[in-house]
C-alpha cells in the first residue's frame, strides 16, 4: 500500500469523497483498504491536515 492515514486524521471525509474506488473506510480515524487502493494519490491531495502519507 502506498498511502496510510495517520493519527492526525480528523475524520472529515474529504479523502473518502475523492477516492475513485471507495477504498477509504469511515471510523474514528479513516483507513485505506490496501486491497482496493489504486495508489492514485487523490486522497493525499484532498486531506486538509496532511494526515495521509506515502509509505
Amino acid at each position: 500500500m502506498a498511502f496510510r492515514i495517520t493519527d492526525d486524521c480528523l475524520a472529515c471525509g474529504a479523502c473518502a469523497d475523492e477516492c475513485p474506488v471507495g477504498a477509504i473506510k469511515e471510523g474514528e480515524i479513516y483507513t485505506i483498504d490496501p486491497d482496493e487502493c489504486t495508489e492514485c494519490g487523490a486522497c493525499k491531495d484532498a486531506c486538509p491536515v496532511e494526515a495521509i502519507v506515502e509509505e
